[in-house]
């Protein structure tokens, strides 16, 4: 679990991590052993080898994990053009540095390791923080970061000891230089306690330092709303929509800045521990704790996945450009976003998104332009509006604090959670007896994702069916995510719990899988036991009597589980609301039908059932508008 420190803005303007998010998923391209990974250019050797007791000027960019590229990275942008290339300014040294922290990386299973360092956890359930399958993506981001910067002349440093944390390894390297050196460090904002404690720690070491806004669609500067605390913002996500989308426009992304050649080298005339840097390696997994069997896992792609994932700004730019340009799916989007199989049902983007490999306003200036280019409708826009999302989550964690984070979330709730651990592992492990609930949570325990439209089932399943501390379902999110940020997964399961004062939507499980998984290809994807069961009854498999379940080589209790809980059964009597029931006006459905039916491929959609409602008044069309 996340804790916020006790002041909701860091003294340095210091606010990025947050959202979320969504599952959308959406995005662009392109700790002390003294072992650091230096990819520097060439001229580094020889530089190395020359000596200065002059002052040296030196700017260090410290890449984290919501900032992985060079694209659209104000921080980086800032580093570079403001400070080290500035006209009106003494040039300065340019040290790009990401560092493994081991207090976010590290496996074993819960016990320590040989030299006696336990796998970091969350606070409530105990679960190691990251899977070994992102923290693969994020080593291949990293290697890709520094591919890149070599391409343009510069260099970075990552530390190869997993035990060394960002403290310590800025404290190393600003200890091997020359004490009249004058180190600035420059980052990206972040809103959540444990970023900006880390954050408020290295920015000591320094002799000073700047916290530079990032990652979100819109601007936080541009917002309608009172900063920096954001007290106005609200606490739904329609106004907040409404609002930003009437007052706002998206600012066009930035490009990779110019002049970095040989930015690097002269730093290291004073500093010996850079020399040092530029011969080694980026850590492994089993360098940054994780076991062999993790190891193993996070480098076999489940060929049942919806598609391999690749972290890098270079893949995640090849990937937006498939989508959109190469495949032409972008104008499908609104209609197959609901899909669960396959590559292309939806962008994919969210991985790279949470990573900060993609930009956000790179995706929305690509939906511009296909827009003039190609064709403008609802799904044109919807990427933009699920974009939008994120940065909703993200601002909303920045306002609520710590809050977020609470069992009771942002509204205080007094709600008694109830927690049975045999429950929370059938949910985890996929045998609850609910055939979409348990395709999803196997696919995801198998891959590391799931599609958004399993996420809000089995979160409503976890929270308000089986009435467990929704912190359980967060945390387990967290840990095996491939696309997890903080503000978008706490943010989401939060608001399923009812913990955020908004609508809560109690999903209809039976009805949803029979809406989005009509024939049941999904369930009998992830569930083998179900693959002969009937399709009337593969979504309710408790109604088969005992001689359907022989001729389907399916035994309940045995081959599949019987439900842990009695399936929920709406009360519309006594008002009850649940997401996908059917419980709505038909001709009104049928008008919504009408007028929803031009240029659209809905009817031709498989992932929709005849129950499904083509739209809600909430889903109506807007437009992208940029700078």
């Amino acid at each position: 679990m996340r804790v916020y420190s006790p002041s909701k803005h860091h003294s340095i303007s210091f606010l990025f991590a947050q959202f979320t998010i969504v599952c959308i998923s959406i995005l662009m391209t392109s700790s002390k052993h003294s072992a650091v990974v230096g990819l520097a250019s060439k001229s580094v050797s020889a530089a190395v080898q020359k000596a200065s007791a002059s002052t040296t000027n030196n700017v260090y960019y410290w890449f984290r994990l919501g900032d992985l590229r060079l694209h659209d990275n104000p921080g980086f942008n800032r580093a570079v053009a403001d400070y080290c290339c500035a006209a009106n300014t003494q040039p300065k040294n340019l040290i790009p540095v990401f560092c493994f922290d081991p207090r976010i990386f590290g496996g074993g299973g819960g016990k320590q390791d040989v030299d006696h360092h336990a796998a970091p956890r969350t606070e409530v359930s105990g679960r190691i923080k990251t899977c070994p399958r992102r923290a693969q993506f994020v080593i291949d981001s990293v290697k890709d970061l520094r591919q890149t910067l070599q391409h343009h002349g510069s260099t970075l440093l990552v530390p190869t000891n997993s035990k060394q944390t960002p403290e310590q390894f800025f404290q190393e390297l600003l200890g091997g230089g020359n004490t009249n050196d004058h180190n600035t460090l420059i980052y990206q904002e972040e809103v959540c306690s444990e970023e900006q404690r880390v954050a408020s720690n290295v920015a000591k070491l320094f002799s000073s330092s700047e916290a530079v806004w990032g990652s979100t669609m819109y601007d936080l500067d541009d917002l309608p709303y009172d900063l920096p605390e954001l007290d106005n913002l609200p606490n739904t996500f329609t106004p907040f929509r409404n609002q930003v989308e009437k007052n706002c426009k998206i600012r066009k992304p930035l490009t990779i800045p110019r002049g970095m050649n040989d930015s690097f080298t002269a730093a290291t005339n004073t500093n010996s521990v850079l020399e040092q840097c530029s011969k080694n390696a980026i850590p492994t997994l089993e360098q940054l704790g994780y076991t062999p069997e993790q190891v193993t896992e996070a480098k076999t792609h489940n060929p049942k996945g919806v598609m391999p994932f690749k972290g890098g700004e270079t893949a995640a730019i090849e990937r937006v450009q498939d989508y959109i340009w190469n495949k032409d799916l972008l104008k499908n989007y609104f209609d197959t976003r609901n899909g669960m199989i396959g590559a292309d049902y939806s962008t994919k983007f969210s991985p790279w998104l949470a990573h900060g490999n993609l930009s956000p306003r790179y995706i929305a200036m690509e939906c511009k332009k296909y827009e003039q280019e190609r064709i403008e409708n609802k799904s044109t826009y919807w990427v933009v509006f699920e974009l939008l999302w994120r940065d909703y989550f993200k601002f909303f964690a920045k306002k609520h604090g710590d809050t977020l984070f609470a069992a009771g979330g942002t509204i205080d709730s007094n709600k008694e959670w109830k927690h049975y651990e045999k429950n929370v592992q059938a949910w985890i492990t996929g045998t609850t007896g609910y055939p979409l609930v348990d395709a999803n949570m196997r696919e995801l325990a198998a891959t590391g994702f799931m599609s958004n439209r399993g996420r809000q089932n089995v979160a409503s399943f976890l929270t308000l069916e089986l009435n467990e501390d929704w912190r359980y379902g967060a945390e387990y999110f967290e840990s095996v995510l491939l696309d997890h940020d903080v503000h978008s997964n706490y943010g989401n399961w939060c608001s399923a719990a009812g913990m955020t004062g908004g609508r809560v939507n109690r999903f209809n499980i039976v009805k949803q899988s029979k809406d989005y998984d009509q024939h049941g290809e999904y369930v009998r994807h992830w569930l083998p036991e179900l693959q002969n069961v009937p399709t009337q009854f593969v979504h309710e498999p408790w109604k088969m009597n005992q001689f359907q379940q022989m001729e389907a080589n399916c035994q309940l209790g045995v081959d599949y589980p019987n439900p842990i809980i009695k399936p929920f059964v709406p009360n519309y009597k006594q008002g009850s609301r649940s997401k996908g029931d059917g419980h709505h006006n038909k001709n009104k459905h049928n008008k919504d039908r009408r007028r929803n039916n031009n240029n659209d491929s809905s009817s031709n959609n498989k992932n929709r059932g005849r129950g499904q409602r083509k739209d809600m008044k909430s889903l109506k069309t807007g437009r992208i508008d940029m700078t």
